[in-house]
């Protein structure tokens, strides 16, 4: 199929104000629903397993209510020292999260669905990015969360903000990636559905 955007319209599975904001510039129109699944991990189950099944899993848990779209559904987890780290919800435990990381590599695993609910057809993969820490000190990590206070982003920084500052370089092939929705892989799987985007 050639001709620009299918008949099936575009369903972010998610709630994620960041992933909205990300998708948002594609420039199309796209609507979003909350997918209320169980994202606990299984037992043994890797982070590329986990983030994988869980974009299957919150894609697939709207496609009742969208049945002739495309539905994009994605998750995140953060890796330090071989251990998933998430969401630090207070501050003494984001200043636990930035003092392990000061002068290492935090890799994050995204996990990317693409599920056409009128075919039945699903594309996933994870794909990695990873972020390099300055040595960070005490002052530096104490000022950082109080100027911004990210206590709801995995591994307790703000990358498209203040959190640039806590980083010697980062590497992976789409920016988009540490935010939470590889925009680069996305492009590619709508493009096999025929969605074309320019």
């Amino acid at each position: 199929m050639t001709t620009s955007n299918t008949s099936a319209k575009l369903v972010l599975a998610s709630t994620s104000p960041f992933r909205k904001e990300i998708l948002a510039k594609l420039g199309v129109d796209f609507e979003t629903a909350s997918p209320n699944i169980d994202e606990s991990p299984i037992v043994n189950e890797t982070p590329e397993q986990l983030v994988i099944r869980l974009a299957e899993l919150k894609a697939q848990a709207v496609a009742g209510n969208y049945p002739k779209h495309l539905i994009i559904g994605s998750d995140q987890v953060a890796v330090i020292d071989g251990e998933i780290i998430g969401k630090p919800h207070t501050h003494e435990c984001a200043v636990e999260q930035l003092t392990n990381a000061s002068g290492k590599t935090i890799r994050f695993y995204t996990g990317l669905c693409l599920f056409n609910s009128s075919t039945g057809l699903s594309q996933s993969e994870s794909v990695p990015f990873d972020v390099v820490f300055r040595k960070l000190n005490n002052s530096q990590i104490e000022n950082y969360l109080q100027a911004e206070k990210p206590y709801n982003c995995a591994g307790s920084f703000k990358s498209e903000a203040l959190g640039i500052t806590l980083f010697e370089k980062l590497q992976g092939d789409d920016p988009n990636t540490l935010m939470g929705l590889p925009l680069i892989r996305l492009v590619a799987m709508l493009e096999t559905q025929g969605f074309k985007i320019i």
